[in-house]
Protein backbone atom coordinates (compact mmCIF):
# COMPACT_ATOMS: atom_id res chain seq x y z
CA UNK A 1 0.00 0.00 0.00
CA UNK A 2 1.58 3.12 -0.71
CA UNK A 3 0.76 7.28 -0.22
CA UNK A 4 -1.91 7.58 -3.05
CA UNK A 5 -4.18 5.02 -1.54
CA UNK A 6 -4.54 6.93 1.74
CA UNK A 7 -3.80 10.35 1.46
CA UNK A 8 -6.42 13.43 1.83
CA UNK A 9 -6.82 15.42 -1.13
CA UNK A 10 -7.56 18.43 -1.74
CA UNK A 11 -5.59 20.14 1.24
CA UNK A 12 -6.38 23.43 2.72
CA UNK A 13 -3.50 25.85 2.72
CA UNK A 14 -3.05 29.15 3.88
CA UNK A 15 -0.72 32.22 2.96
CA UNK A 16 2.81 32.86 4.86
CA UNK A 17 1.06 36.33 4.99
CA UNK A 18 -2.17 35.17 6.60
CA UNK A 19 -2.87 35.46 10.40
CA UNK A 20 -2.61 32.76 12.69
CA UNK A 21 -6.41 33.95 13.94
CA UNK A 22 -7.27 32.43 10.57
CA UNK A 23 -5.26 29.86 10.34
CA UNK A 24 -6.36 28.55 14.09
CA UNK A 25 -9.80 28.94 12.29
CA UNK A 26 -9.42 27.17 9.55
CA UNK A 27 -8.27 24.27 11.39
CA UNK A 28 -11.98 24.58 14.03
CA UNK A 29 -13.97 25.09 10.78
CA UNK A 30 -12.35 21.28 8.80
CA UNK A 31 -11.34 19.67 11.84
CA UNK A 32 -7.84 19.65 10.78
CA UNK A 33 -4.40 19.62 12.82
CA UNK A 34 -2.25 21.15 10.36
CA UNK A 35 -1.95 23.41 7.14
CA UNK A 36 0.51 23.92 4.30
CA UNK A 37 1.99 27.60 4.18
CA UNK A 38 2.08 28.58 0.26
CA UNK A 39 4.29 31.42 -0.38
CA UNK A 40 3.89 32.65 -4.30
CA UNK A 41 1.81 29.40 -5.12
CA UNK A 42 4.95 27.40 -3.49
CA UNK A 43 5.14 25.29 -0.37
CA UNK A 44 7.18 27.19 1.95
CA UNK A 45 6.65 25.41 5.51
CA UNK A 46 3.70 23.96 7.66
CA UNK A 47 2.00 25.26 10.45
CA UNK A 48 0.10 22.70 13.11
CA UNK A 49 -1.49 22.93 16.26
CA UNK A 50 1.65 22.16 18.08
CA UNK A 51 3.21 25.21 16.78
CA UNK A 52 -0.19 27.63 17.71
CA UNK A 53 -0.37 25.48 21.38
CA UNK A 54 3.11 25.97 22.28
CA UNK A 55 5.12 29.06 20.49
CA UNK A 56 2.45 31.23 21.42
CA UNK A 57 3.80 31.20 25.14
CA UNK A 58 6.74 32.44 24.70
CA UNK A 59 8.92 34.42 27.91
CA UNK A 60 8.33 37.81 25.88
CA UNK A 61 5.38 39.29 28.17
CA UNK A 62 4.80 41.48 24.93
CA UNK A 63 4.80 38.93 22.82
CA UNK A 64 2.34 36.23 25.04
CA UNK A 65 -0.26 39.74 24.96
CA UNK A 66 0.35 40.35 21.08
CA UNK A 67 -3.03 39.40 19.62
CA UNK A 68 -3.18 36.32 17.18
CA UNK A 69 -4.86 38.60 14.66
CA UNK A 70 -2.04 40.03 14.18
CA UNK A 71 0.87 37.59 14.46
CA UNK A 72 1.60 36.88 10.99
CA UNK A 73 2.00 32.64 9.95
CA UNK A 74 5.30 32.70 9.16
CA UNK A 75 6.50 33.64 12.39
CA UNK A 76 4.87 29.96 13.61
CA UNK A 77 5.11 27.72 10.93
CA UNK A 78 8.38 25.58 10.40
CA UNK A 79 10.01 26.12 7.16
CA UNK A 80 10.95 23.50 4.40
CA UNK A 81 8.62 20.51 5.36
CA UNK A 82 9.75 17.22 4.80
CA UNK A 83 7.43 15.81 1.68
CA UNK A 84 6.63 12.92 0.12
CA UNK A 85 5.55 11.59 -3.57
CA UNK A 86 2.19 9.23 -3.91
CA UNK A 87 4.40 5.97 -4.89
CA UNK A 88 5.77 6.28 -1.46
CA UNK A 89 5.25 2.84 0.36
CA UNK A 90 3.24 3.31 3.91
CA UNK A 91 5.89 1.93 6.14
CA UNK A 92 8.47 4.64 4.65
CA UNK A 93 5.97 7.13 5.57
CA UNK A 94 5.55 5.71 9.14
CA UNK A 95 9.02 5.65 9.91
CA UNK A 96 9.59 9.69 8.68
CA UNK A 97 6.79 10.44 11.07
CA UNK A 98 8.40 8.34 14.02
CA UNK A 99 12.03 9.61 13.38
CA UNK A 100 11.19 13.10 12.89
CA UNK A 101 7.94 13.60 15.39
CA UNK A 102 5.93 15.00 12.99
CA UNK A 103 2.15 13.87 12.34
CA UNK A 104 1.69 14.85 8.73
CA UNK A 105 3.47 14.88 5.44
CA UNK A 106 2.63 17.49 2.17
CA UNK A 107 2.23 15.04 -0.81
CA UNK A 108 3.68 16.85 -4.06
CA UNK A 109 4.28 15.86 -7.98
CA UNK A 110 5.99 18.54 -10.03
CA UNK A 111 2.83 20.60 -10.29
CA UNK A 112 2.85 21.40 -6.54
CA UNK A 113 0.96 19.95 -3.24
CA UNK A 114 -1.03 17.31 -4.16
CA UNK A 115 -2.23 16.29 -0.87
CA UNK A 116 -1.22 14.95 2.62
CA UNK A 117 -1.13 12.21 4.44
CA UNK A 118 -1.25 12.23 8.45
CA UNK A 119 -1.05 9.89 11.33
CA UNK A 120 -5.01 9.62 10.84
CA UNK A 121 -4.76 8.44 7.27
CA UNK A 122 -2.14 5.87 8.04
CA UNK A 123 -4.51 4.41 10.76
CA UNK A 124 -6.77 3.78 7.80
CA UNK A 125 -4.20 1.45 5.86
CA UNK A 126 -4.03 -2.27 5.97
CA UNK A 127 -0.82 -2.23 8.07
CA UNK A 128 -2.88 -0.82 10.62
CA UNK A 129 -5.26 -3.72 10.41
CA UNK A 130 -2.90 -6.63 10.26
CA UNK A 131 -1.36 -5.56 13.91
CA UNK A 132 -2.12 -8.54 16.46
CA UNK A 133 -0.31 -7.68 19.54
CA UNK A 134 -2.78 -6.39 22.78
CA UNK A 135 -2.46 -3.04 23.97
CA UNK A 136 0.10 -3.58 27.30
CA UNK A 137 2.96 -4.62 24.57
CA UNK A 138 2.63 -1.41 23.41
CA UNK A 139 1.33 1.02 25.62
CA UNK A 140 3.49 3.74 27.51
CA UNK A 141 3.99 5.39 31.08
CA UNK A 142 1.52 7.67 31.48
CA UNK A 143 2.22 11.56 32.58
CA UNK A 144 -0.35 13.04 35.05
CA UNK A 145 -0.80 16.27 36.62
CA UNK A 146 -2.72 17.30 39.39
CA UNK A 147 -6.71 19.21 38.14
CA UNK A 148 -5.36 22.61 40.30
CA UNK A 149 -1.59 22.96 38.67
CA UNK A 150 -1.44 25.92 36.72
CA UNK A 151 -1.83 26.10 32.79
CA UNK A 152 2.09 27.44 32.85
CA UNK A 153 3.02 24.28 34.47
CA UNK A 154 1.03 22.08 32.26
CA UNK A 155 2.88 23.68 29.24
CA UNK A 156 6.15 23.65 30.15
CA UNK A 157 5.68 19.96 30.99
CA UNK A 158 4.21 19.05 27.90
CA UNK A 159 6.92 20.73 26.05
CA UNK A 160 9.59 18.97 28.02
CA UNK A 161 8.12 15.64 27.70
CA UNK A 162 6.74 16.34 23.84
CA UNK A 163 3.15 15.08 25.04
CA UNK A 164 -0.03 15.06 26.20
CA UNK A 165 -0.89 14.84 29.35
CA UNK A 166 -3.38 13.10 31.98
CA UNK A 167 -4.87 14.84 34.47
CA UNK A 168 -5.69 13.58 38.09
CA UNK A 169 -7.74 13.57 41.03
CA UNK A 170 -6.41 13.90 44.81
CA UNK A 171 -6.84 10.26 44.91
CA UNK A 172 -4.97 9.30 42.00
CA UNK A 173 -8.62 8.54 39.47
CA UNK A 174 -8.88 9.66 36.31
CA UNK A 175 -10.32 13.03 35.79
CA UNK A 176 -9.16 13.99 31.75
CA UNK A 177 -6.43 14.53 29.94
CA UNK A 178 -4.70 18.05 28.24
CA UNK A 179 -3.45 17.70 24.61
CA UNK A 180 -2.00 19.81 21.85
CA UNK A 181 -5.52 20.42 20.83
CA UNK A 182 -6.79 21.59 23.98
CA UNK A 183 -3.63 24.20 24.31
CA UNK A 184 -4.09 25.19 20.43
CA UNK A 185 -7.64 26.19 20.76
CA UNK A 186 -8.21 27.24 24.24
CA UNK A 187 -9.69 30.38 23.89
CA UNK A 188 -6.40 32.66 24.83
CA UNK A 189 -7.78 34.30 27.70
CA UNK A 190 -4.70 33.42 29.51
CA UNK A 191 -2.83 36.82 27.93
CA UNK A 192 -5.86 39.33 28.75
CA UNK A 193 -4.31 41.21 31.24
CA UNK A 194 -8.04 41.76 32.99
CA UNK A 195 -8.10 37.81 33.64
CA UNK A 196 -9.80 37.50 37.39
CA UNK A 197 -7.99 34.95 39.53
CA UNK A 198 -9.56 32.63 42.08
CA UNK A 199 -9.00 30.96 44.91
CA UNK A 200 -7.82 27.11 44.71
CA UNK A 201 -8.28 25.33 47.89
CA UNK A 202 -7.47 21.43 48.04
CA UNK A 203 -7.27 18.56 50.27
CA UNK A 204 -4.31 17.16 51.66
CA UNK A 205 -3.23 13.68 51.51
CA UNK A 206 -5.29 11.91 53.92
CA UNK A 207 -2.95 10.29 56.66
CA UNK A 208 -3.41 7.27 58.40
CA UNK A 209 -5.53 7.87 61.43
CA UNK A 210 -6.23 11.22 60.40
CA UNK A 211 -8.75 13.38 58.81
CA UNK A 212 -8.56 15.41 55.92
CA UNK A 213 -7.43 18.98 55.84
CA UNK A 214 -8.21 22.26 53.42
CA UNK A 215 -5.16 23.94 52.41
CA UNK A 216 -4.96 26.93 50.55
CA UNK A 217 -2.39 26.24 47.13
CA UNK A 218 -2.18 29.51 45.27
CA UNK A 219 -3.80 32.00 43.52
CA UNK A 220 -3.78 31.53 39.52
CA UNK A 221 -5.89 32.54 36.48
CA UNK A 222 -6.13 28.94 34.49
CA UNK A 223 -5.13 25.44 35.71
CA UNK A 224 -5.26 22.31 34.25
CA UNK A 225 -9.12 21.23 34.97
CA UNK A 226 -10.01 24.55 33.05
CA UNK A 227 -8.87 22.88 29.82
CA UNK A 228 -8.77 19.60 30.33
CA UNK A 229 -11.22 16.92 27.90
CA UNK A 230 -13.20 14.66 29.82
CA UNK A 231 -14.72 11.98 30.38
CA UNK A 232 -11.76 10.23 29.12
CA UNK A 233 -11.65 7.26 26.73
CA UNK A 234 -10.10 4.05 28.87
CA UNK A 235 -9.54 0.58 26.97
CA UNK A 236 -8.02 -2.91 29.70
CA UNK A 237 -4.47 -3.65 28.97
CA UNK A 238 -5.49 -7.28 27.57
CA UNK A 239 -7.37 -5.93 24.59
CA UNK A 240 -5.98 -5.90 20.98
CA UNK A 241 -4.39 -3.12 19.22
CA UNK A 242 -6.98 -3.49 16.59
CA UNK A 243 -9.74 -2.69 19.76
CA UNK A 244 -7.47 0.25 20.45
CA UNK A 245 -7.92 1.62 17.13
CA UNK A 246 -11.28 0.78 16.07
CA UNK A 247 -12.13 3.01 19.66
CA UNK A 248 -10.23 5.71 18.62
CA UNK A 249 -11.70 6.25 14.58
CA UNK A 250 -15.28 5.67 16.63
CA UNK A 251 -14.74 8.36 19.46
CA UNK A 252 -12.60 10.39 17.25
CA UNK A 253 -9.36 10.37 19.77
CA UNK A 254 -6.11 9.35 18.89
CA UNK A 255 -5.19 8.18 23.16
CA UNK A 256 -6.47 5.89 25.07
CA UNK A 257 -5.92 5.42 28.73
CA UNK A 258 -5.19 1.94 29.96
CA UNK A 259 -6.74 1.32 32.92
CA UNK A 260 -7.39 -1.99 35.02
CA UNK A 261 -8.99 -2.46 38.44
CA UNK A 262 -10.04 1.00 37.91
CA UNK A 263 -5.97 1.59 38.39
CA UNK A 264 -4.15 4.16 35.67
CA UNK A 265 -1.71 1.67 34.01
CA UNK A 266 0.01 3.48 30.80
CA UNK A 267 -1.87 5.18 27.47
CA UNK A 268 -1.85 4.01 23.89
CA UNK A 269 -1.62 6.61 21.44
CA UNK A 270 -1.24 6.78 17.55
CA UNK A 271 1.63 7.21 18.01
CA UNK A 272 2.72 4.15 19.37
CA UNK A 273 0.69 2.05 16.93
CA UNK A 274 2.36 4.27 13.93
CA UNK A 275 5.90 2.89 15.39
CA UNK A 276 4.45 -0.58 15.17
CA UNK A 277 3.79 0.10 11.46
CA UNK A 278 7.49 1.35 11.25
CA UNK A 279 9.16 -1.31 12.82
Amino acid sequence: MNVGDVMSSPVFVIDSGENVARARNLMLKHRISRLPVLEKSLLAGIITKKDIGYRLRQSEPLWRRRPIDSIPVMALMTPDPVTVTVDAPIGQVACIMIERDISGVPVVDRAGITGIVTKSDLMKSTSVGSLTKRVEEAMEDVITVSRYHSLDHVIDLMRERNDKVVVVNNDGSLAGIVTESNLAFFLYSNVRADLPVKDITRLRKEESGGKKVLRSVYETAVVAEDLMSHPVMTIPPDALIGEAVSVMRDQSVNSLIVVADQEIKGIIKRDDIIREVAQ
